[in-house]
């Protein structure tokens, strides 16, 4: 985490100093919406109202492709030399750090993200991801064929044109940053649409690009509802893209309206239930299961790689239930303003609701939790959820099969590595997964065969750098499709375009 300067009164104070304007910002400024209808944003840790944002309609949409469009045909972006747009781009990259704090605030206020960690995406993890993609700008290499010496063969990477980006709430300015640098970075101009819960900062990002330099019309941002916006975008025969991080009900919607307007390509980041799978030559437990409630526990578990299926080999099953417990109780609500707060209420009361209603489904069916308090939950008017860890509740409980989206783990115990292997691929989904292990070849066996999109073999605990995003990863099954990372991300946000020179043989 990064430490906060201000303390919590401070933070405070700008709180409440907020000017909010979430309006759509098309063509280098701020733009009134079309649409009439008006939806509440409230603070989830205190239920305030914290400002109101219009639900957004097709005319919103069009006017933004449209302005995407026209920044995209006069190469005013896509016509740059490379180095000028890297130049630009790093530029808006170093803004973003320089209004960290302001775009934290934003996004601790609209789903009450601790402000420790709303401070570690916007100055670490956004401007990591953003400085990859600005420095992978020129490694986007053609290839040339090998022919006859009259033939002059080759592919060259193009950008796609306009690209549509729909995001999630559970980390607003990462993910607005994750589908805008590659965008951009490949030479694409981009219309955003941010989650209704938490517009703020995308519109403030988009703000600052323009400040940084940027063209206008290069990056849109156009707020409001996903019944409304999102499916105009999806919907749009000028969109050349789409790129989706959410849900794969939603997800598998903008297929369907993608497929019915121009056709476009899609780029999925769906859901997860992702597992953790503990064989009995783990060291030292306790270090394990803090280690994988870090990871279950996580954003409130409001992420969609939490490893929040927990499997374990049957002869340390209670050693490590145990510590799973221990672990788990630290992680209490607090003021998502204080720096210490480690863990936050859920982004919304409709989300704790969701997360709720799961919870209870999954006891009625079961066993009822090893950690956890059930009475609370029907009782609790915010949307604070401390966590939930439950045992040996069957492979046909809603609670193993669905995701929580909540702070929820569950353990279920094996005896073989086969038995092991199918209980990790017993899911609809397919995004990461972590197996603890000291023997190397068990730990090649089962990366080889979890159907993921990124499995970490852990003989130890302890935290390194790990690669960052310099690898390609792609979902599997419900979790969607294409690869946001490494190089080949960015390659997403391309096209391949064959050329050939054809000649006369010299005399």
């Amino acid at each position: 985490m990064v430490e906060a300067v201000l303390d919590q009164q401070a933070w405070r104070s700008r709180a409440d100093a907020v000017a909010w304007d979430v309006r759509p910002f098309v063509d280098g400024a701020l733009r009134e919406s079309h649409a009439a209808e008006r939806f509440a944003v409230r603070d989830p840790a205190t239920g305030a109202v914290l400002h109101e944002v219009a639900a957004g309609d097709a005319r919103d949409v069009a006017a933004a492709v449209a302005s995407a469009r026209a920044a995209f045909d006069d190469g005013r972006w896509s016509g740059l030399g490379v180095l000028t747009r890297k130049a630009l781009l790093e530029a808006f990259i170093d803004a973003v750090v320089a209004q960290a704090e302001e775009l934290a605030l934003l996004d601790s206020l609209e789903i009450g993200k601790p402000i420790s960690a709303a401070l570690f995406d916007a100055q670490v993890l956004s401007p990591m991801f953003g400085r990859f993609c600005v420095e992978s700008v020129d490694r986007l290499f053609g290839v040339v064929a090998n022919t006859e010496p009259e033939v002059l063969a080759f592919s060259v990477a193009e950008p796609r044109g306009v690209v549509g980006a729909i995001t999630p709430w559970n980390f607003p300015l990462v993910n607005a940053i994750i589908k805008v640098a590659p965008a951009l970075a490949a030479g694409n101009t981009i219309v955003l649409k941010p989650s209704e819960l938490a517009a703020a900062s995308a519109v403030r990002l988009a703000r600052i690009a323009v400040e940084a330099g940027l063209p206008p019309g290069v990056l849109n941002v156009v707020p409001g509802l996903g019944r409304t916006v999102g499916q105009a975008l999806a919907s749009h025969d000028d969109v050349d893209m789409l790129s989706f991080t959410g849900s794969t009900a939603t997800g598998r919607l903008l297929m369907r309206s993608a497929g019915a307007s121009n056709g476009k390509p899609l780029l999925l980041e769906c859901g997860g239930k992702s597992p953790a799978v503990v064989f009995a030559d783990a060291d030292d437990l306790g270090a394990v299961a803090r280690h994988i409630c870090a990871e279950a526990l996580h954003n409130q578990g409001q992420v969609c790689v939490s490893r929040s299926r927990v499997i374990v080999q049957d002869s340390i099953k209670g050693a490590l239930l145990e510590a799973l417990v221990e672990a788990a109780r630290a992680y209490q609500p607090g003021d998502p303003l204080d720096p210490a707060t480690g863990f936050g209420p859920l982004a919304s009361r409709e989300q704790w609701l969701r997360a709720r209603d799961l919870i209870l489904a999954g006891a009625s069916q079961g066993h009822g939790p090893v950690l956890g308090d059930l009475t609370a939950l029907s009782s609790h008017g915010g949307a604070d959820m401390a966590p939930f860890v439950f045992s040996d509740l069957g492979r046909d409980n809603p609670l193993w099969r669905e995701e929580v989206f909540g702070p929820v783990i569950v353990l279920e115990s094996f005896s073989t590595p086969v038995q092991a292997l199918a209980l990790a691929n017993d899911t609809a989904y397919g995004l990461a997964a972590t197996v603890w292990t000291r023997d190397l070849s068990l730990g090649q066996a089962m990366a080889r065969g979890i159907r993921a999109g990124e499995v970490t073999v852990r003989a130890t605990a302890a935290e390194y750098e790990g690669p960052g995003f310099v690898l390609p990863q792609e979902g599997r099954k419900g979790s969607g499709f294409g690869s946001e990372t490494g190089v080949e991300g960015l390659r997403s946000y391309t096209t391949w375009k064959k050329v050939e020179f054809h000649t006369a043989r010299l005399a």
